[in-house]
């Protein structure tokens, strides 16, 4: 339901929650996205004007009444990768990354409108846990000059953290007490009061800091300029996207499959909770919208924001009501208080953007589970991780996506073909490498297919019944029960397998198969070759057709 089916029944009841909301989530949202357009490098009021066109946008297209929508950590992160790639600063890197939403956003629109969810899922949940912390460290290792007042560079993480490390001979003593009185704060709040927004008290008292002790004057280095006002909708420049495009749209791309699964899962989780429906088709319109508002008033993208989200519920919004307060607060805050923020020292905003990338986007239970659950989840991730830091953020990106691919394609093209023994005194088959005291039959080798026989999978299989028929082998029962899926080139390696088993004396026997799998085994005229008598409703079937 957007705005048109929700404003005119609006319930007034709903008024006080929705507007406590509104006020609850700027409050936490405003010192956030000003660390975030830092992360994105673009001017701090750009990521004001993103959160305000998101927040506004989303809220007329939406069909969730708890999501709040503005920039995030990890969306900040892959549009400064994209800044750092290219090279570019100033006005032209807002640009850039305002092309980047806009492109985002009409991918996004896309995905509704030709159903195309499912790309989202070419990122295992495995490699966007080490991408997002990979991408978190290096953050954290671009504010560290920031924190000591000090410079480094390098074409990637591990250079820029040795040329940090030795140029701490240059450190400034007052930014170094600065920033690290700041990190005590956040990170003491974050773990004795976490109720507390401990991104406003930094930034208030940053600069109540700043004014009473003067630390401009001292060699702290500040924000610099924050103009008031409100943003003018611009196209970014044509020139400048056609020569960076391929940067563009390997970097929507990214943020598409990192804030589709991101929207869906959370809309979801709110909607079960309180009851209501939503369309997920709808939601990616309307995230798509917002994104394309942020880049047109030269903002960053923006996508769900579950922290905000969740403050956004527990202050009581009802409706989405709620999310264009936050976007007219923020707008009133562009207004009158933006140039307050001109004197807020770079090493607060150093520790603001740390705390918000440390607890926003490392996920250590994650690692502790894939390492307890699936080793090789863990290693994926891991090497997810390292390929961030080595290759930066945004190559990090397509790291990942050929890593989920890789693993795909590893899956799909072995599945599992357990040989099976007959438990006793039972007639029942199971694997034998799980039990191994199961009876097996002398001169018979009985192996189950869990996955397709398709072009993928057909040589997989076909050399799976060789190495199991070894000498002394005179029958072959295929269990094809967990074969859900088979196209020409599979019969084709079935009849294969059935020519090579045949020219050795083996007999081969199929059980189990699915109706579809079937019909297209006696459209090929495999089971006529074979004879009624060699396709069988149960192994034990098979075992007595043959003789055994």
């Amino acid at each position: 339901m957007t705005i048109l089916g929700w404003l005119p029944d609006y319930d007034r009841r709903f008024l006080r929650g929705d507007l406590a909301a509104g006020a609850a989530v700027t409050a936490l949202v405003v010192p956030k996205n000003l660390g975030y357009a830092g992360i994105a490098q673009i001017p701090l009021q750009n990521g004001l004007y993103a959160a305000a066109a998101g927040a506004i946008v989303y809220a007329l297209f939406c069909t969730s009444r708890h999501i709040s929508t503005g920039p995030s950590s990890s969306l900040a992160a892959v549009a400064g990768g994209a800044v750092l790639l290219t090279g570019l600063g100033g006005n032209d890197a807002a640009e850039l990354v305002a092309a980047i939403a806009i492109v985002t956003g009409a991918l996004f629109v896309l995905v509704a409108l030709l159903k195309l969810g499912w790309i989202a899922r070419f990122l295992s949940r495995a490699v966007v846990v080490g991408f997002l912390a990979g991408a978190a460290i290096d953050v954290v290792i671009g504010e560290l000059p920031k924190l000591t007042g000090t410079t480094a560079d390098g074409s990637n993480a591990w250079r820029e953290l040795g040329s940090w490390v030795r140029g701490l001979g240059d450190l400034h003593g007052l930014t170094l007490l600065v920033g690290v009185a700041a990190l005590a704060v956040v990170l003491g709040l974050r773990a004795w009061a976490p109720a507390v927004p401990g991104a406003l008290v930094l930034v208030v008292g940053g600069l109540v800091a700043s004014g009473l002790f003067d630390l401009g004057a001292h060699g702290v280095a500040l924000v610099g300029h924050v103009p008031r006002g409100l943003p003018s909708p611009a196209v970014p420049s044509l020139d400048l996207v056609r020569h960076h495009l391929p940067v563009i749209v390997t970097a929507s791309f990214a943020l598409l499959l990192i804030g589709f699964s991101q929207t869906a899962g959370d809309a979801r989780s709110f909607a079960l909770r309180h009851r209501y429906r939503i369309d997920l088709d709808q939601e990616a319109v309307a995230q798509g919208a917002a994104n394309v508002a942020a880049g047109l008033v030269h903002g960053m993208p923006v996508s769900t924001s579950l922290s905000a989200s969740s403050l956004n519920e527990s202050a009581g919004a009802r409706t989405p009501l709620a999310s264009l307060v936050t976007g007219a607060l923020i707008l009133a805050t562009l207004v009158f208080l933006a140039p307050v923020f001109s004197g807020l020292p770079k090493a607060v905003l150093a520790a603001v953007i740390i705390d918000a990338v440390v607890f926003g986007m490392i996920d250590v239970a994650a690692f502790r589970r894939l390492r307890r659950v699936a080793r090789f989840d863990f290693w994926i991730a891991i090497a997810a991780l390292v390929g961030v830091l080595s290759a930066g953020v945004l190559l990090g990106v397509l790291i990942g996506i050929l890593l989920s691919l890789a693993w795909l394609i590893s899956v799909a093209t072995q599945p599992p073909m357990p040989e099976l023994g007959r438990e006793s005194p039972t007639h029942a088959f199971r694997d034998l490498t799980e039990n191994p005291g199961d009876e097996t039959i002398p001169g018979v080798v009985v192996v189950r297919l869990d996955g397709g026989l398709f072009f993928a999978t057909a040589d997989a299989v076909a050399e799976r019944v060789r190495t199991l028929a070894g000498e002394g082998t005179r029958l072959v029962v295929l269990d094809l029960e967990g074969a859900d899926f088979i196209d020409s080139q599979g019969a084709a390696a079935l009849r294969e397998i059935e020519d090579e088993l045949d020219a050795d004396g083996i007999d081969l026997q199929l059980a189990r198969l699915k109706p579809h799998v079937r019909d297209l085994l006696e459209r090929d005229g495999i089971l006529e070759r074979l004879g009624p008598d060699h396709v069988h409703a149960t192994i034990n079937g098979a075992l007595r057709a043959a003789g055994r």
